[in-house]
Parts: C-alpha cells; structure tokens; sequence
C-alpha cells in the first residue's frame, strides 16, 4: 500500500458544507484526485478537550456544534462508521495517556469538509482531540508519532484555520486585513521552505501572530499535520485566500 498524505484544510464556516463556492468546490476536486484512504483520522479545532482523548465507536454521533445556522445545515447527515481497530492503533502509537471518550464523535469541522470531499460517507473516520494544556510542541510532537498510520491507508486530515479572529470578522470585506495577510504568508512560506520550527513557534511572526488568533485551537491542527509529514513530501496548497478580514482559508496537501 502507498503512503497516503497528509492534509490541513481551512475549513471556514460550517456553511461550507451546504454552499458551492470556490473552497468547496477544491475540495470537491481534492476527493476525486486523492488516492482512496482505508480511513481518516481527523485532528478537529473542534474537540478541545483537558487532555488527549480519541473516539473508538463504529458509528460515531456526528455533531452539530454551532449556532444560529440555517436548517438545512442541521438536517445535513453524514453518517460515516468509525474504525475502533485503528483508534486503537493509534492510542497505542502515543508516548502520552489517550482516554478513549465516546461522547464527542463527528464534529462540523471534521463532516463539513469531508462532505464536500467524500460525499458517499463510505471511508470511516474517527477523530483524536486537541489537549488545550500541552504546548505547541507537544501537539507537533504528536503528529510525528503519528506519521506510520500512512502507511497502513490512513488519510491525516487536520481542520482548522491558520488565521482564526472571530472578534475581527468584517462581513463586508471579501479579503483579509494587512495583519491577517501578513501572518497567513509567513506561515506558508515557513511551510514552503520546510521550516517547521517556525510554524510551531508562530510568535516569530511578530505584530501579526498576536491577532491572528486569541486561542489557538484552529491553529494547532496544522502541528499534527506537518509533524506526520516526511522530508520528501512534496506541498501543495489550495485554497489560498484570507476572508472575511480574520479567517485563512489557506490549505495545504503533503504527498
């Protein structure tokens, strides 16, 4: 079986799932060109949770974690089986505790992308959480203990946003603001050169890494993904775009 790759996506807003706009429709065109993974692992901004947990169900619940949307968005299923052989695997692979935590399941930013990706619901998926108390080291660190799942068919798929200030969304701006920009560059071009330390100590960025979030839980997703990357992956990126003045829906692909 060949290595699969590694993927960080933008995802933005949970609307993304039902919209066709310019981000959905790459990650239309990323589902059909990707080779078929056995499953998904999910590193979701989503599950933030005191410690490290990982979900083993065979159906896991898919969550409808937002607010003030429209209907249709809460009527969307996407009934994905877990995989509970390579949860556990994958518990096994980490040098930290990892509490098996059932309550949580799909979350918004796991199915509102993969929907768009994998539209059938037929590759399982099951997500691991984000410590909120381990260092961004430690969640990089994480990734690369991670990494040998690829070769035994799993897709890596952390979701986030690299720039993520909802406190400085502006509705009427179509791009990103001059900070948002600057911080969402220095990123990719880190990324871009391989520069690893940097993504992981973002604050060398400045001005600009002090507003592009205030929690970093969008932001640490993007760790897992380049720590499980190879020094011979080449980077792709898609989506590459600010919006709304606050949000990068900057994404990258390591294959």
């Amino acid at each position: 079986m060949s290595k699969m790759p590694v993927l960080f996506v933008g995802h933005g807003s949970p609307m993304n799932a039902v919209e066709d706009n310019e981000f959905t429709r790459n990650w239309a065109n990323l589902g059909t060109e990707l080779p078929r993974p056995k499953a998904i692992l999910s590193v979701s901004a989503h599950w933030y949770t005191a410690g490290t947990r990982i979900c083993d169900a065979l159906h896991p619940t898919q969550i409808y974690d937002m607010y003030g949307f429209p209907k249709e968005l809460y009527e969307l299923k996407y009934p994905v089986k877990g995989s509970p052989e390579l949860a556990h695997t994958t518990k096994g692979l980490l040098t930290r505790e990892v509490q098996i935590d059932n309550s949580w399941g799909i979350d918004h930013g796991s199915w509102s992308v993969l929907c768009r990706m994998f539209p059938e619901a037929d590759i399982p998926v099951y997500q691991l959480s984000i410590d909120k108390s381990a260092a961004a080291a430690t969640h990089y660190r994480i990734g690369q203990e991670l990494s040998s799942l690829r070769e035994q068919g799993v897709l890596i798929l952390g979701s986030g946003n690299v720039v993520h200030n909802l406190s400085r969304v502006n509705w009427e701006l179509e791009g990103g603001y001059p900070w948002a920009e600057e911080f969402d560059a220095y990123i990719k071009n880190a990324i871009l050169g391989q520069h690893y330390d940097d993504v992981v100590q973002y604050e060398r960025a400045g001005k600009s890494s002090e507003i592009a979030f205030y929690t970093p839980e969008h932001y640490y997703p993007l760790l897992y993904a380049i720590g499980a990357t190879d020094a011979d992956d080449k980077v792709s990126v898609y989506n590459d775009s600010c919006v709304l003045g606050s949000l990068s829906m900057t994404s990258y692909l390591f294959s």
